[in-house]
Formats: C-alpha cells, sequence, structure tokens
C-alpha cells in the first residue's frame, strides 16, 4: 500500500455510526473524483469483532487491531455512547498507543476524544469534543486543554473533532490538505455539505436550547449568530445581510425571541463564553477575543449581568449557572412587548405578503447566504 494513504478507523461497541460513515464516506468520495494517492479505508476493531453501534447496526470490521502492521496514513478514533467503556480498557488503548506511533497523524471523531485522552495523546495539546462531554474530559484529564468552542482544532499532528457531523468538517479538512481545495471542493459538492464551517466555529448556542424561532429569516439570523460570535453582530449588521430595515429586524426579534438583537447577540455570545470557561483552560482574555468581546473585563460585566456570578465563579461551579431571570422591559420607544408583536404581525404579515408574490427566493438578492 505504498502507493496509498492509509486510514485506519477504529471502533468498538457503542460506536456512533455517523462518526464512522462520515469521515469513510468522504475519503470514498474523494478516491471517486481521483484523489492520487489514493486512500486505503479500513475499519479496526479489537480481535476483529463486529462492532455493535449504538444505533443497534453492526459493522464488521476489515482489521484487527493487533494484527495492523506498516505505516498508517491516519488513525482515527471514533466517538460514541461507547466512548467511557472503550476508554477503561486497556487492551485497545495499548493498540491506539501503538498505531498511533506508526502514523503520519492522530484524529478522533467526537467521543473519541475520550480514548485518545486515556491513551495519553492528548496530554498538553489544546483540544475539542462533543460540546455535551467537554466538562467531563476536562475534569477527568487535567492535563489536556479542552475547548468545546471550534469544531475541529489542529495541535501539531493530532485533530481533533466536535460532535457527530463535525466529522464531515474534520475529513474534508485532511482532504484538502492532502489533495488541495479543488477535490475537497467536489467531495462537498457530492455530499451537498459546506466545503468548510469554519474550524473555529461555535458548536453550541443558546439557541439548541430552545425549539427553533418559527420565522424563517429569524431562525437564518440566529443561526448565522452563533456560527460567527466573534464577527459584527451590530443591528445594523444583521438587518443588512437580511435585506431588511434595523428597526423591522427589531420588531421581528422581539416577537419571536421576546429580546432585542443586541440582546439576543450579547446573551448568544456570553452563554457561549460560559462553556469555554467550564470546558477550556483558556484564559477570560482569549475566550473574550474568541466571543466577540471587547475585552476580559466586559465579559466579566456580561456574567455578572446574565449570570449573576463572575467567570472564575463560573469555572469553579459543578453545574452551568442559570440565567438571572428579568421583568420585561420596553422596547420600541413606550411600546410594550405586547404592542410589538401586535404591531410586528401586521408588518410582518406585509412582509410574508411580499414574499409570496416575489416567490421563494426574493429576499436572495440581497440576502445570498439566507437562501
Amino acid at each position: 500500500m505504498d502507493n496509498q494513504r492509509r486510514v485506519l478507523i477504529v471502533a468498538y461497541d457503542g460506536a456512533q455510526i455517523l462518526d464512522i460513515a462520515c469521515p469513510s464516506g468522504a475519503f470514498d468520495i474523494a478516491n471517486r473524483y481521483g484523489a492520487t494517492p489514493p486512500y486505503a479505508i479500513e475499519l479496526g476493531t479489537l480481535g476483529r469483532q463486529a462492532a455493535h453501534s449504538s444505533s443497534g447496526l453492526v459493522v464488521r470490521a476489515g482489521q484487527g487491531l493487533e494484527a495492523v502492521t506498516g505505516r498508517l496514513d491516519t488513525l482515527m478514533v471514533v466517538g460514541g455512547i461507547g466512548c467511557e467503556d472503550a476508554a477503561t480498557d486497556e487492551r485497545l488503548l495499548g493498540q491506539v498507543r501503538r498505531l498511533a506511533g506508526r502514523s503520519r497523524r492522530v484524529a478522533s471523531v467526537c467521543t473519541g476524544a475520550y480514548v485518545l485522552a486515556a491513551a495519553g495523546l492528548l496530554d498538553h495539546r489544546r483540544v475539542t469534543t462533543h460540546w455535551g462531554w467537554g466538562e467531563r474530559l476536562a475534569r477527568r484529564h487535567p492535563a489536556v486543554a479542552v475547548d468545546v468552542g471550534p469544531l475541529c482544532i489542529r495541535d501539531g499532528n493530532v485533530y481533533t473533532s466536535a460532535g457527530v457531523t463535525s466529522a464531515l468538517d474534520l475529513t474534508l479538512s485532511l482532504i484538502e490538505d492532502d489533495h488541495g481545495p479543488t477535490l475537497a471542493r467536489a467531495v462537498a459538492r457530492e455530499l451537498v455539505t459546506h466545503l468548510h464551517r469554519s474550524a473555529d466555529q461555535a458548536q453550541i448556542s443558546m439557541f439548541l436550547a430552545a425549539p427553533p424561532p418559527e420565522d424563517r429569516l429569524v431562525r437564518d439570523l440566529t443561526g448565522y449568530i452563533c456560527g460567527h460570535l466573534a464577527e459584527d453582530l451590530s443591528p445594523a449588521a444583521l438587518a443588512a445581510r437580511a435585506g431588511i430595515s434595523s428597526r423591522h429586524l427589531t420588531r421581528l426579534f422581539t416577537a419571536h425571541l421576546g429580546t432585542t438583537p443586541a440582546r439576543a447577540v450579547r446573551a448568544a455570545r456570553t452563554e457561549a463564553a460560559a462553556h469555554l470557561a467550564r470546558s477550556s483552560g483558556l484564559s477570560l482574555a482569549a475566550i473574550a477575543r474568541r466571543c466577540g468581546f471587547g475585552s476580559a473585563e466586559t465579559l466579566r460585566q456580561a456574567f455578572l449581568d446574565h449570570y449573576g456570578v463572575t467567570g472564575d465563579r463560573i469555572r469553579r461551579m459543578p453545574d452551568m449557572p442559570t440565567t438571572r431571570s428579568a421583568p420585561r422591559k420596553k422596547t420600541l420607544g413606550h411600546e410594550t412587548s405586547d404592542d410589538t408583536q401586535k404591531r410586528t404581525s401586521r408588518d410582518h404579515g406585509r412582509h410574508r405578503a411580499r414574499s409570496d408574490s416575489d416567490g421563494p427566493n426574493w429576499s436572495g438578492p440581497r440576502s445570498p447566504a439566507l437562501r
């Protein structure tokens, strides 16, 4: 296999089937589009035993880890609900350590980082994992700098990715590194996905915890906010992106989110920063920059306003703090939120009527990213 890039995907009972399918499928498509040298994709388990995935599907291994010899291009450990059991299996950890020494690069998908960390391969490295598992990983392995903010992180020859479908982001990045952006774009088109979500794009947000807004425009904007926390998210910038006036943007947010655009942005940034404070060793200044705050002091004030506690206290708390309850404030001059809701319904009715008359892509020319 000297003329191939040998990729070994490590699975175990309780693995997430998407963590296996996403990278293997993307590498396979790269081969069909002419990757040179091509990828030789193998699935390995201890003793070549079939892996019972968390969904109930059983995946047959092509290789027993103990029998793997020779050089590997990429060693990739998948995640899943079985990751904690896998991380206590000394036979598996021993094989992962051995194979990592034979590999040009080592990667984990989602909670596969638990296995790499237990094998000692993540010590003194900055890594990511699924946002819901980051705090536990950081507590178990204090020598590992866990940062659940980004979708993917590269530290030397070790690559880690966030939850589940970020396996595609990771794999497309590996394909681009190996074969250039043209092939990576072809694979992304075949998969009907983005070539790149920025590796620093936030994987968590306040909007994942609640039902998404019913209004398509508000839903698209909240998704954009969560993925671009460090960028210009002023009401004027958001309104320009949506192709509407700042006044109408405020009405829509008030009606569908119960808050103004500025407050929604501040809440998203503050909650993402709180997750980072708890799951990473980053300083408050670094977290402030990543989440769009001007300074560490501004972030400290945001924590106090949103949670009623300081960033240092958030780091020490056993669970995420709850947000402070605040009385409903008047907005838009002297209107109450109920007044705004009524008027927004009338205005938004005209907004929807225009949408119907102009066709499904009426906002496209003004806001291509919201199609």
